[in-house]
């Protein structure tokens, strides 16, 4: 199939867009031009020529020259607006916003099927490796058990950085936010939020399964020291931030935790703003895809794979959620087949004992005791875990073994 022209409207053009700009310029053989980027900011400046640029998002969405939206605004529900709107007006739809994304899947799926439109998102999920494609195009019809991985470069790169310079937390965070890497306000990132939209997206596209952010538990590495890197060290391990998403009989569990990994694992050696998304199916075994998970050119070049795709008509078949579609296309709203009451071996650094009393502590393997810390390796029903959920005074550090 020969591809066709594509006449892109863009919204945003900050790190991300200002990326997608450069590799877009720089491409080979893909018939696809920018011809209009809507922004807020009007007294910035902005290195390409001001022609290009309107602050009225109408003048894109309402012009019918343009057969392509691109998303790439940081706000998720002006996100949403948007490519709700360009998809009833029958234009298709690139985007990276995962957040939007996962807290509107259903919504956005009925959309897109009701209006024959696609909407892709790559750039939505590990930064640069083409994990969403794969999923959906070489794993299609294979049993999968396990989709796993590195999916925030922030944590990573703080925790790689705490380990390698011998720091706390709070002073590479302070460093990665002057550096560019963290997030004034890095609360989505380090309390494992980012992580747990990227899981849901990787969950529909992997198991078929869609949930809602709610359902999936997630903390991050919010409240790790020194001290727990040292203990990671000291037995040959790191910590590292990871979505889980694996089947387990019939049963499917979901969550974000940091977890100790060993050197024998491929993740081990994943490091700084690197991403990593470990496959394991019954057939192909396991399989694990690495590249960088942030950064203007990186997702801005996952985002221009997805703009080629639909030079030639491409979309997401869904094959693997269509069958728990109904034939009227509605996703079924509840939890199917997720397992909740399930124990889970846990890493638990405390200030005061009282806190764990949230908890369903099923039993205790090793106490540790001391004036700087104090810590317990225990087997916790994972239900118990979301009565800590979202609770920035949690001061609880919590690593899967």
């Amino acid at each position: 199939m020969e591809n066709k022209n594509i006449s892109i409207g863009l919204f945003g053009f900050g790190c991300v867009g200002q990326g997608l700009y450069d590799v877009l310029n720089h491409s080979q053989g893909l018939k696809a031009n920018i011809e209009k980027i809507c922004v807020k900011d009007k007294n910035k400046t902005r290195k390409i020529d001001a022609g290009f640029f309107t602050y009225d998002k109408e003048e894109i969405l309402k012009r019918g020259n343009h057969n392509v939206v691109v998303e790439l605004i940081d706000n998720a529900d002006e996100a949403f607006a948007i490519v709700k709107q360009a998809m009833n007006n029958g234009v298709s739809v690139v985007t990276a916003n995962k957040k939007m994304l996962a807290e509107n899947f259903r919504e956005l799926y009925e959309i897109q099927t009701r209006n024959k439109v696609a909407l892709i998102y790559e750039g939505s999920a590990g930064g640069s490796i083409p994990i969403i494609r794969n999923l959906e195009e070489y794993y299609d019809n294979e049993l999968l058990s396990s989709v796993k991985g590195i999916l925030n470069g922030t944590c990573n790169y703080i925790l790689t950085r705490m380990e390698f310079e011998n720091k706390d937390y709070q002073d590479v965070l302070k460093d990665a936010q002057s550096n560019g890497f963290a997030e004034s306000d890095p609360w989505l990132d380090v309390a494992g939020f980012d992580t747990k939209f990227k899981a849901l997206l990787l969950t529909v596209h992997a198991f078929g399964i869609v949930l809602n952010p709610e359902d999936i538990f997630n903390t991050g590495i919010q409240n790790v020291s020194y001290e727990d890197i040292l203990y990671a060290k000291q037995r040959g391990l790191r910590i590292k931030m990871l979505a889980v998403s694996h089947k387990v009989g019939d049963k499917f569990r979901v969550y974000t935790l940091p977890h100790f990994v060993s050197g024998d694992s491929e993740l081990y050696n994943v490091n700084y703003e690197y991403n990593a998304v470990e496959v394991e199916g019954a057939y192909s075994c396991k399989q694990t895809f690495v590249g960088k998970g942030a950064g203007s050119h990186p997702t801005g070049s996952a985002v221009l794979s997805d703009i080629s795709a639909l030079t030639y008509d491409y979309k997401y078949g869904y094959k693997k959620l269509k069958k728990f579609i109904s034939s009227s296309g509605i996703i079924p709203e509840g939890k199917p087949q997720i397992e909740y009451d399930f124990a889970i071996k846990l890493y638990i650094r405390y200030q005061e004992r009282e806190r764990l009393n949230d908890l369903e502590i099923i039993s205790v393997e090793e106490e540790y005791k001391a004036s700087g810390t104090n810590y317990i390796i225990a087997n916790v029903n994972f239900k118990s875990l979301f009565n800590i959920y979202n609770k920035r005074d949690n001061k609880l550090f919590i690593c899967v073994i």
